[in-house]
């Protein structure tokens, strides 16, 4: 994972729910399309200099191959999202709850706004040996970071599942989902997306509260989640649906 251009690939977001538009390096950016539309081995080098409009030596002057491009990407999906969770954990402070909310909710609110760089994550099994151990310690970071909120929170009584490194896995798996199918165009805004998914995590974790939607919410409510919204979701009788959302 070295050889990146001499300019930053990407900026800190000033607060963990605010994204700008995504700021790559060109090479990176027409990388990371063509590998969502081709998949790695699908994707040539010299298929991205000609995206990019440069010769394939020029590629090889900021790049060292194709795996480096994968790499790079990979890393830079997964240190913005630690970033922002860090915050949002930061911002909860010590109350167990609110640091698992904030952490879920800085997930689902990533895979929705950075969605191509996130869905990367499936291209996992394509990263070298040396290059996949460091992807995968980054996101075992995140496991951690989650199961020790959660071990903290079942001490305390807020949530009760019996296995938490099981639950804590499935949050992961589920929000991790919104990548692959969540639509700008859809019928739920990523912040609504977020809130169903923060409801859904609680019960995945135990929480008491979870199947009653009587929540104490640790953030502003985005939306309501009374069926009149979930309706929403759904097209009226005799119509097309709508994208997924």
């Amino acid at each position: 994972m070295n050889a990146e251009p001499s300019q930053d690939t990407t900026h800190p977001a000033e607060h963990w729910r605010s994204y700008e538009p995504l700021d790559l390096h060109p090479i990176l950016m027409h990388t990371m399309e063509a590998f969502n539309e081709q998949g790695y081995h699908g994707t040539s080098v010299r298929d991205i200099a000609s995206r990019v409009g440069v010769t394939v030596p020029a590629l090889y002057y900021h790049y060292e191959n194709k795996q480096a491009l994968l790499a790079t990407l990979l890393e830079t999906s997964i240190k913005d999202v630690l970033d922002r969770c860090r915050a949002a954990a930061g911002e909860a402070g010590d109350d167990p709850l609110a640091r698992f909310c904030g952490t879920v909710e800085s997930i689902v609110l990533y895979m929705a706004h950075r969605q191509q760089l996130a869905f990367l994550d499936t291209e996992i099994r394509s990263l070298e040996p040396q290059n996949r151990a460091r992807y995968v310690a980054l996101r075992d970071y995140l496991e951690h970071m989650l199961l020790d909120t959660v071990e903290a929170g079942r001490a305390q009584g807020v949530f009760t599942t019996p296995i938490p490194a099981d639950a804590v896995r499935s949050v992961l798996v589920m929000c991790q989902g919104v990548a692959n199918w969540f639509r700008e165009d859809g019928p739920l805004t990523a912040e609504e997306v977020a809130e169903r998914h923060v409801l859904l995590s609680l019960g995945t974790v135990g929480h008491p509260g979870a199947v009653t939607g009587d929540l104490p919410f640790p953030f502003p409510r985005r939306s309501s989640l009374q069926p009149r919204s979930l309706s929403r979701t759904y097209a009226p009788q005799g119509s097309a649906p709508r994208s997924s959302g």
